[in-house]
């Protein structure tokens, strides 16, 4: 069951953990690193702004607020990479187009988001723009993560973005999303938009200050649950739906995405985003909100096995033995150039699997090409990409971002992760 720390030492009946002698949550197994440790250390984050945080009771767009959380993202921009998964773009809408409340139907979301998300988009350009950050628009549909050509486009757009210091703002595309390919709410976005972004943390604001043993709109005696080590039905349970009107995620959604964080190796922070300045004090440390742990993850470069951990290759790319010390010894990306043969047909974002001429499997990982482009550029310079091909996709045939390392043989005679994963910063350095 999943392990959760109390407001107040005494225990409700429906809490599942235990108490140490000091008051603080028990815990079995591998020790966790302190909240206050994680949220300070943080270099790249992902910060979901509900719509509950941005809106009046009414669902009237709240600017004041609006304005003092762009003040906020603008501090920590200046120590972190920061990424921002937006709501509101239906409720400018609404407001805009004079509704009474927010549309139930899709064609009517639809309209509502295309009159809308222009009107975010300015206002956050005019809020953070005279602070010195600039804002960038990626707007993403279910596709776009389902498809691996899409998804790996879209990462490396908004890697190069947060290389020029942009501040990317994501939202749903709920323009063209048909129902079925929906997200369903901004919550689940964020949650994706972890692994999206490589992110270090998961800030969800929104309009309560975390999760409780009840609701405590309906229960005076309900507790807030400041940590959590594990998120397992009956935690779920505790989440209910949107009570705004003008949201479409409630508490259960936030725990899920925190859930989906967490199998990435990536912890949580929900927060009360309607307090003035919850984001400083947030990354500060200080003990507000519902922190929920990630589990522990089994050595190094677990994160990006997980990302990988059903990769079925569709081709191989053999080899020489520079590309391979390359990969191995110095965390590089594998170039046109240290390729030597490919095999298979594949399309630019499959997997491919890394091969050593001796026929021993190096890596694996996402090729940046299809196959029919792989072999006109073998051997091939990357300054050399665009004169062979008319085009560049990337300098890179498969980025290290985008491959995992392999043992030669493991104790079994097959490829096992070596457990170095892939470079880090530091290593690629």
């Amino acid at each position: 069951m999943a392990r959760r720390a109390l407001d107040k030492p005494a225990l409700s009946s429906c809490e599942t953990g235990t108490l140490a002698e000091d008051g603080s949550p028990s815990r079995g197994g591998e020790e966790p690193g302190s909240r206050r440790d994680q949220l300070r250390a943080a270099r790249r984050i992902v910060v979901k702004i509900g719509t509950g945080v941005l809106t009046q009771s009414g669902g009237k767009f709240d600017r004041e607020r609006f304005d003092s959380l762009c003040e906020e993202l603008h501090r920590a921009a200046q120590t972190r990479e920061v990424v921002v998964v937006s709501s509101g773009a239906v409720a400018l809408g609404v407001e805009r187009l004079g509704l009474g409340k927010r549309p139930k139907d899709i064609r009517g979301k639809q309209a509502a988001a295309a009159v809308g998300q222009s009107r975010l988009m300015r206002l956050y350009d005019d809020a953070l723009g005279p602070r010195g950050v600039t804002v960038a628009q990626v707007l993403l549909t279910h596709a776009d993560i389902q498809s691996r050509t899409r998804y790996l486009n879209a990462r490396r757009a908004i890697a190069e973005l947060l290389t020029h210091r942009a501040l990317p703002i994501i939202n749903e595309n709920d323009t063209v999303s048909v129902e079925e390919l929906k997200f369903g709410d901004n919550d689940t976005l964020a949650g994706m938009a972890v692994d999206l972004v490589e992110a270090e943390l998961l800030v969800i604001l929104t309009d309560i200050d975390g999760l409780y043993t009840a609701d405590p709109r309906k229960d005076s005696t309900a507790q807030r649950i400041p940590e959590l080590f594990g998120i397992d039905p009956a935690t779920l349970g505790l989440g209910g739906d949107s009570s705004s009107g003008v949201g479409t995620g409630g508490m259960a959604t936030k725990l899920r995405a925190a859930s989906r964080a967490g199998e990435s190796g990536v912890p949580t922070l929900i927060a009360p985003g309607k307090q003035v300045g919850v984001l400083d004090r947030a990354l500060s440390g200080e003990p507000l909100g519902t922190f929920v742990h990630a589990p522990p993850q089994r050595g190094t470069g677990s994160r990006k096995r997980w990302l990988l951990r059903d990769l079925r290759p569709t081709g191989q790319l053999v080899i020489d033995d520079g590309a391979a010390r390359a990969l191995g010894e110095r965390g590089k990306s594998l170039l046109p150039t240290g390729i030597r043969e490919v095999r298979g047909t594949f399309e630019a974002g499959e997997p491919v699997e890394i091969q050593s001429q001796a026929g021993a499997a190096l890596a694996r990982g996402f090729s940046s090409y299809g196959s029919d482009e792989l072999r006109r550029i073998v051997g091939v310079k990357t300054a050399d990409i665009a004169d062979v091909l008319g085009y560049k996709l990337a300098d890179e045939a498969v980025h290290r971002d985008d491959l995992v390392l392999l043992a030669v043989q493991g104790p079994r005679g097959v490829a096992e992760a070596t457990g170095t994963g892939m470079a880090t910063k530091e290593q690629a350095q």
